[in-house]
C-alpha cells in the first residue's frame, strides 16, 4: 500500500493533462483496442510476423495492458505505476521493430520488417512516435499526473 500512496503526490502543473491525454487517449487506448479488433494486422498476427514469442497470448495481453494503463493515465489514477508497463511495451516495440530496421537484419528473435528503406534515417522516421511516447511516459513517471488528476485528489485527501 505504501508504494501506491507514495506514487500519488505530484508537483506537476495542471497542464500535464495534455500529456496524459496524448499518451492515453490518442495512443495507447486506441492501439490496445485495435490489437483486439484487428488481431491479424496489429495484434497476434503482427506479433508472430516480427518474432514476439507466443503471439496468440502476447497480442491480446499487450492490448489489455495498453487499454488499462492508457485509461488509468487519462484519469490520472496510479499514473506512475501505469506508466511502467507502457514504458516496457515501447522499449519492446523499439527493440523488436526499429533496431532491426536500423541495423538492416534480424536482431536476436526479432525479424526485420519489410520496408522501403533501412538504416538510421529509415529507423528515425519509423520510430518517431515510439520515442515521443517513451519520453512522455518517462515524464509522467518522474513528475506524476499533475494537479488535475485523481492521483492529486487522493493525495490531497490524506
Amino acid at each position: 500500500m505504501s508504494l501506491l500512496r507514495n506514487s500519488l503526490p505530484t508537483r506537476a502543473s495542471g497542464s500535464t493533462i495534455l500529456i496524459r491525454l496524448l499518451v492515453g487517449l490518442i495512443v495507447f487506448v486506441p492501439e490496445g483496442t485495435q490489437k483486439w479488433i484487428f488481431p491479424e494486422i496489429l495484434g497476434a498476427g503482427r506479433f508472430a510476423h516480427i518474432g514476439i514469442p507466443v503471439p496468440g497470448i502476447m497480442g491480446p495481453f499487450v492490448g489489455v495492458v495498453e487499454i488499462t494503463c492508457g485509461a488509468l493515465i487519462v484519469l490520472g489514477l496510479f499514473t506512475r505505476l501505469a506508466a511502467l508497463p507502457l514504458i516496457a511495451v515501447v522499449i519492446v516495440a523499439i527493440t523488436s521493430t526499429k533496431i532491426p530496421m536500423w541495423i538492416g537484419h534480424d536482431l536476436w528473435i526479432f525479424h526485420t520488417p519489410m520496408l522501403a528503406r533501412f538504416g538510421f534515417w529509415g529507423m528515425a522516421h519509423e520510430a518517431r512516435l515510439d520515442f515521443v511516447m517513451l519520453f512522455a511516459l518517462i515524464y509522467l513517471l518522474i513528475e506524476g499526473a499533475g494537479r488535475w488528476s485523481l492521483d492529486a485528489m487522493i493525495a490531497r485527501g490524506k
